[in-house]
């Protein structure tokens, strides 16, 4: 019988930070999801580490794996980057045509909406509007204007504008730009890593950004608790609390030794959030993304959690 699990890594974080790979399995019997391992990793023990690796991919029969950063190329570097290239930019301008249009048939009416947009409300729905829906947030005007850089995104990039672009600044204060926030050093440690991967092994990619939003929408966890979880003080509270809301309300359960360590380590916090979304692939509940993102290629994953 094939065992239905899935692993996750998160390589973000320092060059000295431990990093870990996380296992989730179902187990029928109970229809309920176990937090099966945790695996630390230490840079500084390279040949170890890699017996540890296989041994841990052997041992479970590991035949899925969720990571946190790029697995396909830049559009410079696709089949075909000045059609890549061409429709994403394309599909911009129809945007912000479309808002100015919404500008010259009633200038007034536009800047009272405006206006009214960029009010400070603490309690607004995030999830009122999807960012393309007009009319367009200044920020996200401003991000397009910038426009998409071949070197530095995919059109996957332009995607995720479209539908997380405002809710990813208001709740972490950045954007999703697929080079933009990964160092050339995570993809040689993936790569070094990657080479005692049996070739059975199916990678996917996910933000944890991305997921928690998604918690969030589907009222798992609540805003707060996003906002908290990297407060130094106050984050392993927060990341305790979040936890067991998870716990709950996506039927896995964890051991307390596995969880203490969930708790006390943001970079393994991190890739058991890679896992919920590897829990909707083998759910198959993961959003359809359109075929101009390529997503045969980046193997990208939109969680619903719905």
């Amino acid at each position: 019988m094939d065992i239905n699990n899935i692993g996750s890594l998160s390589m973000k974080g320092g060059r000295n930070d431990n990093f870990y790979f996380c296992l989730i399995e179902y187990y029928p019997d109970s229809s309920r999801w176990f937090l099966k391992s945790l695996l630390s990793v230490k840079d500084e023990e390279a040949l170890d580490n890699d017996d540890a690796i296989h041994a841990w991919i052997n041992n479970f029969n590991v035949k899925k794996l969720v990571v946190d950063f790029p697995l396909s190329k830049p559009a410079s570097e696709s089949a075909n980057p000045e059609e890549a290239v061409k429709a994403v930019r394309e599909k911009i301008k129809d945007l912000l045509d479309e808002d100015q249009k919404l500008i010259s048939t009633n200038p007034k009416k536009y800047e009272q909406e405006r206006n009214k947009a960029d009010e400070i409300v603490y309690n607004r729905d995030i999830f009122l509007k999807e960012t393309a829906h007009h009319l367009l947030s200044r920020s996200f005007k401003r991000r397009l204007k910038k426009g998409f850089l071949p070197y530095w995104n995919r059109t996957l990039d332009f995607w995720v504008w479209k539908y997380y672009y405002d809710q990813i600044l208001e709740m972490f204060n950045t954007s999703f730009d697929s080079f933009g926030n990964v160092s050339l050093m995570v993809l040689y440690r993936f790569n070094y890593i990657k080479r005692h991967f049996p070739q059975q092994v199916e990678l996917f990619e996910a933000n944890e950004q991305i997921i928690l939003v998604e918690l969030l929408r589907s009222k798992i966890i609540l805003k707060k608790d996003v906002a908290m979880l990297s407060d130094i003080d106050l984050g392993i509270e927060v990341r305790l609390e979040t936890i067991k809301k998870i716990e709950q309300k996506l039927d896995i359960f964890i051991y307390n030794h596995d969880l203490e360590i969930l708790v006390k380590n943001p970079r393994a916090f991190d890739s058991f959030i890679l896992a919920l979304a590897g829990q909707n692939v083998l759910q198959g509940k993961n959003r359809e993304l359109p075929d101009w993102t390529m997503p045969q290629e980046t193997k990208f994953i939109i969680p619903n959690f719905g």
